[in-house]
């Protein structure tokens, strides 16, 4: 059977989408959409994709969102402090044993966003 590589890229609606891309950029440290065949897009570490389908009802974050983005950190605290320096409200969750640690925040319109920095190993 023939298989995906990976996410080539996540493509959503925005309200503002020059000024969430900024943010983007200045809080999390992606890059822009390249605007010429010469600049270089973001180019994401290798490691763990999660694909994984919550039921309609899950707590785990915003009911009124179809999606929450997880990215994967280095050092959570590191981010966190980054973030938390950006003016972000960052909510550090419990560490889950053989899986590792993590924390939520939304992007300036809202949308979930969970850093993972996974356990070592």
């Amino acid at each position: 059977m023939e298989r995906v590589q990976g996410f080539g890229g996540f493509f959503f609606r925005a309200e503002g989408p020059e000024a969430l891309a900024v943010w983007y950029r200045d809080t999390l440290g992606i890059d822009l959409v390249p605007a010429t065949a010469d600049q270089p897009p973001w180019m994401a570490a290798g490691g763990a994709t999660v694909f994984a389908p919550f039921a309609a009802d899950t707590e785990y974050f915003s009911a009124d969102k179809a999606f929450m983005l997880n990215f994967r950190v280095g050092d959570l605290d590191a981010m966190v402090a980054q973030v938390r320096a950006a003016g972000v409200e960052v909510k550090v969750l419990d560490d889950m044993p053989g899986i590792g640690r993590f924390a939520h925040l939304s992007d300036p319109e809202g949308t979930p966003i969970e850093l993972w920095e996974p356990e070592a190993g």
